[in-house]
């Protein structure tokens, strides 16, 4: 009878004993375990990170880390990183947790334009995926890509076509650059290099044009005729004589980028570079900028008129007074010549 009574209270303890366990372990596992007031929070792992890396990044925003290193080694994550880019959502538990940054990887949405140069480029992309701007660009200029597609180092840029994309963070540089091939490849169809053609010009062609054509206006609804401007001259064996060209070539030549230049000196237009379009006829060896689609759009649909010259609207900022000839031209000329020696600008 006594033998009985001891094994009965060994059993009882063992079960509460069992109980406290089970009742811990549960809520390693299923308590909530956040430490942010917000909806979500966003945890962005590289592709070498460590735990030791996941678990700093983590720390604040945890309300209690140590249950945490306990359920993701039962979980068999601390030795299994997944890099990516991971939602927490607001008194997510333990467990939760561990399945959102082993398995959840969510794509990120990114975007760029008005891009300069392929530098701008990498540096703006490489603020929103994990991949740097030395990868970026290293990826951007290998000649043998560029050859193989079709591109120059000069023509390079006309690949990358400004919009919003999804992707995942951790895409490496060759995958972004894979991406942006794609989306140039799906953007020319058939349709839009028979409208490239009907003016004479190559989708390359079409995107040098077109950056110039944005460089000389921000107004939406003045780039159709802009656009028809330069075609006009193009067709009839004239030269651009674009500023934005020259101010492109200043900086090249002089290799500073990030001067300003707000007026064009004659010495300007007397630079010896291809990009010149005062000194060389046809279109510059590349883009000087990277244009938005629609000013690609409008050098693919440009307005049909005979206009040859334009100059700055002093009474209407931001447009421009168009002319069919050179008297007509020198007129509005001189008005804005006028205006700018008023403001004193001299570069």
């Amino acid at each position: 009878m006594y033998i009985k009574k001891i094994i009965a209270a060994t059993a009882v303890i063992g079960m509460i004993v069992g109980g406290i366990f089970a009742y811990t372990i549960y809520g390693k596992f299923f308590s909530p375990n956040t430490a942010f007031n917000n909806e979500e929070a966003h945890l962005y792992v590289k592709t070498d990170a460590t735990y030791s890396d996941v678990r700093a990044d983590l720390e604040p925003l945890i309300d209690d880390i140590e249950s945490f290193d306990q359920v993701a080694e039962r979980k068999g994550y601390v030795s299994n990183i997944k890099p990516g880019h991971f939602i927490i959502e607001r008194g997510s538990n333990n467990n939760e947790i561990v399945n959102a940054i082993r398995s959840g990887n969510i794509p990120v949405k990114i975007s760029f334009n008005n891009q300069e140069r392929l530098e701008n480029l990498a540096g703006r992309i490489s603020q929103q995926i994990e991949a740097d701007s030395t990868a970026l660009l290293e990826a951007f200029t290998d000649t043998e890509f560029l050859k193989s597609n079709g591109f120059s180092e000069e023509t390079a840029l006309t690949m990358y076509l400004p919009n919003t994309y999804e992707l995942y963070w951790n895409t490496t540089a060759e995958e972004y650059r894979k991406r942006m091939l794609t989306e140039y490849n799906r953007f020319w169809t058939d349709a839009r290099k028979a409208k490239a053609e009907a003016q004479g010009l190559t989708p390359t062609e079409v995107y040098v044009l077109a950056s110039i054509v944005q460089k000389e206006t921000a107004k939406n609804d003045e780039r159709r005729r802009v656009a028809g401007v330069y075609l006009n001259r193009l067709h009839n064996g004239w030269k651009l004589d674009a500023d934005p060209t020259v101010i492109y070539a200043v900086k090249k030549q002089q290799g500073d980028f990030d001067q300003v230049i707000k007026r064009v000196l004659y010495k300007d237009l007397e630079t010896d570079s291809p990009y010149n379009t005062y000194k060389y006829g046809g279109l510059p060896p590349g883009p000087i900028f990277m244009p938005d689609l629609s000013a690609i759009n409008a050098v693919l649909n440009p307005e049909s008129h005979q206009y040859y010259f334009f100059v700055a609207d002093v009474s209407n900022p931001g447009y421009h007074l168009f002319a069919k000839t050179v008297a007509q031209h020198n007129a509005n000329r001189k008005q804005y010549i006028d205006w700018i020696n008023k403001q004193g600008i001299n570069r």
